[in-house]
């Protein structure tokens, strides 16, 4: 199993970044592989002059298009998720989600902006056409503090609770999607009527 994991804060130091990886590490515990991608990761200018052909915005269609789902999380700004993100996904085609799974993951300021994802980012991974947009998990800041020196995140309790809860219901629809047939498989079939 492949998941596409989009991290969609233009800062390096990011508490939704730190969601993003606590979930990739569950995950992969789970024996599924994760691809990593963030917004800073794409040239700006390539977002910037909508450029479909870039050799980055290629590379992610092309692993989206192999994923069964994506983790897609950003920080919350001016009530709503932010411009990056927004721009890579206008790049995606139309169709870009069809038949995955998508888990969205959001941070802000306080618990004001919780709501953001639902009306905001959900609307948006729907249009990509998204088979199963889950129940999000919000965090505002205090729930999540940077660790210093080389020590780990810490995350409030009620967060990991909730973000592990979530982790499980999206492993869970991961498996229940349809499997795709092997394309040599009438190949080799032999008929009879």
């Amino acid at each position: 199993m492949l998941v596409v994991s989009l991290g969609g804060s233009p800062a390096e130091r990011s508490r939704s970044n730190l969601l993003l990886e606590r979930s990739r590490r569950w995950l992969q515990q789970q024996g599924i592989e994760v691809v990593e991608y963030r917004v800073t990761g794409f040239p700006a200018e390539d977002l910037l002059h909508a450029r479909f052909d870039s050799p980055h915005i290629v590379d992610l269609r092309a692993q989206i298009a192999n994923a069964d789902g994506l983790l897609v999380a950003t920080p919350v700004y001016k009530a709503s998720f932010t411009g990056a993100l927004k721009a890579v996904l206008d790049l995606l085609p139309e169709r870009a989600f069809e038949h995955k799974v998508v888990l969205p993951l959001s941070t802000g300021g306080s618990k004001a902006h919780m709501l953001a994802v639902d009306y905001a980012l959900k609307p948006v991974l729907s249009a990509l056409k998204a088979e199963e947009v889950l129940h999000g998990v919000f965090a505002d800041d205090g729930q999540i503090a940077y660790g210093e020196n080389g020590a780990p995140a810490q995350f409030a309790p009620a967060l990991l609770q909730r973000l592990d809860e979530a982790l499980q219901q999206f492993h869970r629809a991961l498996l229940r999607r349809p499997k795709a047939l092997d394309k040599n498989l009438l190949a080799t079939a032999r008929w009879s009527i």
